[in-house]
């Protein structure tokens, strides 16, 4: 999606969520700012991600999940299309 990220990953129990999110986080900022931005170097003091996360279990319902994220952006499209027949 143009303004986040839908992602389903297994994160085994020994690691914690939220230093796997951050540093998923920061070297794909690093990534994103090399390719896309121009820079060779780390920005530092500057914010490419947002700040929180959403994090849930799946459990049973992983297939559910993972096409519900493959299908985001048609939802997404759905969306926008009833918003401009309403309006």
């Amino acid at each position: 999606m143009g303004d986040h990220v839908h992602m389903c990953l297994s994160i085994p129990p020994n690691y914690a969520v939220s230093n796997v999110v951050g540093y998923l986080k920061g070297k794909s900022a690093i990534q994103i700012v090399r390719k896309f931005g121009g820079r060779q170097k780390n920005f530092t003091g500057e914010h490419f991600w947002a700040r929180g996360y959403f994090v849930s279990t799946v459990g049973l319902d992983e297939n559910i999940v993972r096409a519900y994220i493959r299908n985001q952006e048609d939802e997404g499209e759905r969306y926008d299309q009833m918003k401009l027949e309403i309006g």
